[in-house]
């Protein structure tokens, strides 16, 4: 669960956006444009970001209304192992997955991802969860983000391989995973995994 005041200054970023985008009056967008300055101002504290980094993350700032980002990540099993790629930017590792690109369905961005990351075709068979990240276990952002989780289907029999955004993709077992990626999954995404596996029937989970 996020802290409370990273909640706050994350909420206050996406009024003003909002704000700035459909207000007309002067007076009206020189404040939504003072709350933004502040709401960024307190990200970059929390953080402990330059702000500069904190105005990169949020590229479409007052270009229509705020909305969360969503990111996709599937799980791919060989027997009791699930597949996991180490990310080339922090060396750790998560399920495939990442951003959802414009045009595409969430399983079809999800299939494109673990292509990309692991080098494996595979089709997405179920959505087990659907999480919003600063309710759990992640790591702080100052971004706010749905996930998407899918149970995926090899197509083919090969091995993984590293992506250009990966340095190497193999399978674990549950008991045996890796250092994980915080920022991206978390133990619980993977266990999660392997209930819904194991059980189709079994309902999506979502907050």
């Amino acid at each position: 669960m996020e802290d409370q005041w990273l909640h706050w200054a994350k909420r206050l970023q996406a009024i003003a956006s909002t704000g700035l985008h459909f207000s007309a009056a002067d007076y009206d967008q020189e404040r939504y444009a003072e709350v933004g300055e502040i709401a960024q101002l307190m990200l970059s504290a929390l953080g402990e970001i330059p702000l500069q980094r904190i105005q990169s993350l949020v590229p479409d700032f007052a270009r229509g209304y705020a909305t969360p980002k969503v990111d996709v990540r599937g799980a791919v099993f060989d027997g009791e192992r699930v597949l996991l790629v180490q990310e080339r930017t922090d060396g750790l590792w998560t399920l495939p997955g990442g951003y959802a690109d414009v045009g595409l369905s969430g399983a079809e961005n999800v299939v494109k991802e673990v292509a990309e990351e692991a080098g494996l075709e595979v089709r997405a068979r179920q959505l087990y969860a659907v999480r919003h990240k600063a309710k759990h276990g992640y790591r702080p952002d100052t971004r706010d983000f749905y996930k998407f989780f899918y149970i995926c289907e090899q197509l083919q029999n090969a091995p993984p391989q590293p992506g250009l955004e990966t340095l190497a993709a193999d399978f674990f077992p549950l008991d045996n995973l890796p250092q994980l990626s915080t920022g991206r999954v978390i133990a619980a995404d993977i266990a999660a995994a392997f209930k819904h596996r194991d059980d189709p029937r079994r309902m999506t989970s979502f907050d």
